[in-house]
């Protein structure tokens, strides 16, 4: 009950946070559906609860962001489903639609608790992002401007974006490795995320300071050991895939994926399945160079070797022909 001090009603703390429980029940009786962005999911392994917080922005500005509640046994039912629709697990940085109630206690505060997920919005979430982005590059007339750009008979000076410790940069640097004996060719590191909230901006990043150095560079090489839909979307981002179209060297990409191509692998200038076909579409162009090489060095000795034969016998001839004294 309140208390009367100097002529005030006073609560106590626990008097308002029960007031506050009581009319949130009587407003919000039932579930309902949500549409909002997982900034972070916040596993707890031990527990297999989840703390997910939750945004709403708009143009970069956040609108709205609330703390939420996940429990083990939902978590588990959920994460198989994104597995199977999504092919790969929950994760931070997507728009989800979410069945939820709100929950309010007095040490905690509010939240909401979410009972399921639907992976198909998600999905679907992600492909008209995807699509709208093509539309815009294709409205700006800049979807195919990287591909008019032309890559040297041999890039021999390559700058990579991807992560250090990837295995899809592991098995590019292996094939390299193994079959550039004889070529000189060179290439540099960029290290960045290649998924989640930061990766755009961190590939932009490169990007730019490759710019910077454009001339040391023949092309750049985008790297990234595969992934699932969720993984993958920061590549359909409109202002990633822009900076890849309008990029003054040629970009070429491995990704690692073999189906529903990005955004930044259709605008690139050569796209490669793997990370592994494109070091081999690289060292290609060097093997080919060099089997045109020896072939045309061995027809023209043999041209040599023809010519001075008969040289040889137009001497002989000529001997025969000489008047004798």
């Amino acid at each position: 009950m309140p208390q009367n001090i100097a002529d005030r009603q006073v609560f106590s703390l626990s008097e308002v946070a029960q007031s506050i429980k009581l009319t949130l029940q009587k407003r919000y009786t039932s579930r309902f559906w949500l549409k909002a962005e997982m900034n972070k999911l916040n596993h707890y392994p031990r527990s297999g609860h989840c703390y997910p917080d939750l945004v709403q922005k708009h143009n970069g500005q956040m609108l709205a962001q609330m703390r939420s509640t996940l429990w083990s046994a939902d978590y588990q039912r959920i994460n198989r489903l994104f597995l199977q629709y999504l092919k790969q697990p929950l994760a931070d940085g997507v728009n989800l639609l979410m069945e939820v109630s709100i929950q309010f206690e007095a040490n905690y505060g509010l939240s909401l608790l979410i009972h399921d997920i639907d992976p198909s919005f998600t999905l679907g979430d992600l492909e008209r992002e995807k699509q709208e982005t093509i539309q815009k590059l294709q409205q700006q007339g800049v979807f195919a401007q990287n591909k008019v750009l032309e890559i040297p008979l041999l890039p021999k000076r390559i700058a990579i974006i991807s992560v250090s410790t990837s295995k899809g940069f592991a098995d590019f640097e292996k094939i390299m490795q193994a079959r550039m004996k004889g070529f000189s060719l060179q290439y540099h590191l960029f290290p960045s995320l290649l998924q989640g909230p930061q990766a755009v901006e961190q590939i932009k990043q490169r990007l730019n300071s490759i710019s910077k150095l454009k001339n040391h560079f023949d092309v750049v090489a985008i790297i990234r050991g595969g992934g699932g839909e969720v993984g993958l979307a920061s590549f359909n981002d409109y202002s990633l895939a822009h900076s890849i179209a309008t990029f003054p060297l040629p970009v070429i990409t491995g990704i690692g994926h073999a189906t529903n191509q990005t955004v930044s692998e259709m605008v690139a200038h050569t796209n490669a399945i793997t990370p592994s076909e494109l070091a081999d579409l690289l060292l290609d162009r060097f093997e080919v160079f060099r089997d045109s090489l020896y072939d045309a060095t061995r027809k023209l000795r043999q041209v040599q070797r023809k010519t001075r034969d008969e040289n040889k016998h137009l001497e002989y001839f000529q001997k025969d022909l000489t008047p004798k004294a």
